[in-house]
């Protein structure tokens, strides 16, 4: 849980949406200091965004590829190895380090907002 003095306001909240996209290209990410992957994820009329992603540990590239995964946008991009990550693709953290995306079960439109 985090600290009670940095909570983010409504302000902040409100810059930030959780969108579905389609992700169109994976490539291993090998200059990482952890184990990731490169990821173009499509928004439909928001456009394609890079994601640097460590999710490699449950899914190869070919699971990925045409996959719809939820994620933050509206961040500021982040540099990871030279590599600019303009979206965060979300999921749960498991007690050993391991990431389980959160998932969309029926197709929406790339890049509908989670209501």
């Amino acid at each position: 849980m985090s600290d009670q003095t940095a909570l983010a306001t409504w302000d902040d909240f409100e810059r930030v949406a959780l969108r579905a996209g389609t992700v169109r290209q994976v490539e291993y990410f090998a200059a990482a200091r952890k184990p990731a992957y490169k990821l173009w994820v499509d928004f439909g009329p928001y456009g394609i965004k890079q994601s640097s992603a460590q999710i490699t540990a449950l899914y190869t590239p070919e699971q990925l590829l045409g996959r719809q995964v939820i994620c933050a946008t509206g961040l500021a991009p982040k540099r990871v190895a030279g590599f600019k990550s303009e979206v965060l693709v979300t999921g749960f953290v498991r007690d050993d380090g391991v990431v389980i995306l959160a998932s969309i079960d029926q197709t929406v439109a790339d890049g509908s907002p989670l209501g």
